[in-house]
């Protein structure tokens, strides 16, 4: 038996290989997934002995109907479930938005139904254009908190502009102030050395999903893509930009980075800070008392309808990408939409396009270089039935363009960290603002049209005249597109 098993050892790999794929590829049948993804799931599985399993392992389970840590244990919570009715407008607030939203109240009801977040009206929202700003703005901020500072980020590294923000939290956690920290174990990177100071600081802080070999996994995990901070409960942040250096335009940097981030003072803070709550419970594995010295009164008198919407492994739907296609298909002018990696699912693909066709202003800004390859090919191969639907699609030649935002109609407009592919919509752990307000929509359509000065628009007579390898590299590449 032994002899056997050794002149045979290939052979029976291959044999138990394809048993457990052939389980795996019915699994996915049953599933009754997107057919597109379904196909490459079953490809890979096919053509790519074991390392197709690995994908399937990475990749392939819905971690949606399995949620990863359970949200409805911090949203049931006394505190956080009266926190929530407070938020609820009455008849009249009620009455007012949907005269001033029109069609997009779909949108706050969308939200509501599938994630129970409430629109928040009493805000100050600031838009924030790049990290130099943003970072100015937080460090002061973080600076004058008396309570609490709560952040969460997907990329968090010691560098420049991440060895200033890690000093300052070192800083208030000596003072007295709570300090908790949580970052995501792929996408960061943390010396020895300062998380020694920050333990000694009294920083918490917590790895999101640790890997044994971050530096080898890449994109293959679920990873918590979002960025917040929340400052006393009154102050929060999300968008694009992550803490490192690649975010700051230094004057020796010789690229350039373009992102969008959003600064909120209001009611929408709460929201926000459930979400983080929610995380840190996971991550810490502890089940931190909730008081209300997390949510205090707000005194903010601006009113800008703000709502948070968080998507992941951790919702029941598809949050963000619902309010998305949403928002393309009540779109009565226009829709401007930045994306640094576009690789859409159907629903949205065809959204765009039927609002293109039927007369909606419909542009798209990506990046003319992406910093990946699989992930500019795969974008490519998108690009030419938009055109053909009237699609205007320009792309980025100053630099990289992050920013995560879509403007409708000088009504709606998000900024939040979901980019417009399949992992942000199915995989990772997302969040995005929805602010529906004039002044707020018409400075964020100002930022996109100050960016297509900086940007080359593509016609379909020149697109159709790319090389055939290019359609063929675009066209492999799309086949990984669910698995990108």
């Amino acid at each position: 038996m032994i002899d056997f098993v050794k002149h045979n050892f290939w052979n029976i790999l291959i044999v138990l290989n394809y048993v457990v794929a052939i389980s795996a590829a019915i699994t996915i049948l049953l599933k009754n997934i997107n057919p597109t993804k379904t196909i490459s799931y079953i490809m890979v599985l096919v053509f790519f002995p074991f390392l197709g399993l690995l994908v399937y392992y990475f990749f392939g389970q819905e971690y949606r109907k399995n949620k990863i840590f359970n949200r409805k244990h911090i949203l049931n919570k006394r505190v956080v479930k009266n926190i929530n009715k407070e938020l609820q407008l009455n008849n009249k607030e009620k009455r007012e938005i949907k005269q001033t939203l029109d069609e997009k109240v779909k949108l706050v009801k969308l939200l509501y139904n599938s994630e129970q977040s409430p629109l928040t009206l009493n805000n100050k929202v600031k838009l924030i254009k790049n990290g130099e700003e943003k970072f100015k703005l937080l460090l002061k901020d973080l600076e004058q908190a008396q309570s609490h500072i709560h952040m969460e980020y997907y990329i968090l590294k010691d560098d420049k502009i991440g060895t200033q923000v890690l000093d300052v939290l070192c800083e208030k956690a000596i003072e007295g102030v709570n300090v908790r920290l949580t970052f995501d174990d792929v996408g960061s990177k943390l010396s020895k050395a300062i998380k020694k100071k920050l333990k000694e600081s009294g920083v918490e802080f917590a790895p999101f999903m640790p890997v044994l070999f971050p530096k080898f996994t890449g994109k293959m995990n679920y990873r918590n893509h979002r960025k917040i901070v929340v400052i006393d409960g009154r102050i929060g942040y999300l968008g694009g930009i992550n803490i490192s250096d690649t975010y700051v335009n230094y004057e020796t940097d010789n690229s350039y980075w373009r992102d969008t981030h959003l600064r909120i003072e209001g009611e929408a803070v709460k929201p926000l800070q459930i979400n983080f709550l929610t995380t840190w419970n996971f991550v810490s594995n502890t089940d931190l008392p909730i008081s209300k010295t997390f949510f205090p009164e707000i005194e903010v008198t601006e009113e800008v309808p703000v709502q948070i919407a968080a998507s992941g492994p951790d919702t029941d739907w598809a949050n963000i990408m619902e309010t998305i296609f949403t928002a393309i298909v009540t779109a009565q002018k226009y829709v401007y939409i930045t994306t640094p990696y576009f690789i859409p699912n159907d629903e949205v693909i065809t959204a765009m396009q039927v609002a293109a066709k039927s007369g909606v202003e419909v542009k798209l800004l990506i990046p003319k270089h992406s910093d990946s390859w699989t992930a500019e090919h795969a974008t490519n191969s998108y690009l030419e039935s938009l055109l053909e639907a009237g699609v205007e699609i320009y792309r980025y030649k100053k630099g990289f363009v992050h920013a995560k935002t879509l403007v409708v109609d000088d009504i709606f407009c998000t900024v939040g960290t979901s980019n417009m592919d399949y992992r942000s919509f199915n995989i990772n752990f997302e969040i995005n603002a929805l602010i529906y307000e004039e002044t707020q929509s018409k400075a964020l359509k100002k930022f996109f049209n100050d960016d297509l000065k900086d940007s080359e628009q593509l016609t379909l007579q020149s697109w159709q005249k790319r090389p055939r390898l290019s359609r063929l590299k675009e066209s492999f590449c799309r086949l990984w597109a669910p698995l990108l």
